[in-house]
């Protein structure tokens, strides 16, 4: 497994834009395919955008398609999350998620078996 931390959440208005990263400690993430995945207050927990362990494969759920983009840095162990043109809907706790290489999908939860405590991403309207 590895060791995953968010940062970057925080307050912003419809429209705007926030980036967040996930820093990923141990040497074998290269070898593991990374997720987003949010979850805003009494709902489930949601794909948001996964990257392959390549870096050659992006999905993300329809909701935020067009909007977000998933991106890995292999120098730096990170995973960062660009969202743009963000809508009240986009607020949620959005958590960072690692997969082994091995997953046949990459949207369901039971894919990943590493996560972080997440981060707080809040769009005033």
């Amino acid at each position: 497994q590895v060791q995953l931390v968010e940062s970057g959440g925080g307050l912003v208005q419809a429209g705007g834009s926030l980036r967040l990263s996930c820093a990923a400690s141990g040497r074998t993430f290269r070898t593991y395919d990374m997720g987003w995945f949010r979850q805003a207050p009494g709902k489930e927990r949601e794909f948001v955008a996964a990257i392959r362990w390549s870096g050659g494969s992006t999905s993300y759920a329809d909701s935020v398609k067009g909007r977000f983009t998933i991106s890995r840095d292999y120098a730096k162990n990170t995973v960062d999350l660009q969202m743009n043109s963000l809508k009240s809907e986009d607020t949620a706790v959005y958590y960072c998620a690692a997969a082994p290489g091995i997953a046949m999908q990459l949207s369901p939860l039971s894919s990943y078996n590493s996560w972080g405590q997440g981060t707080q991403v809040t769009v005033s309207s």
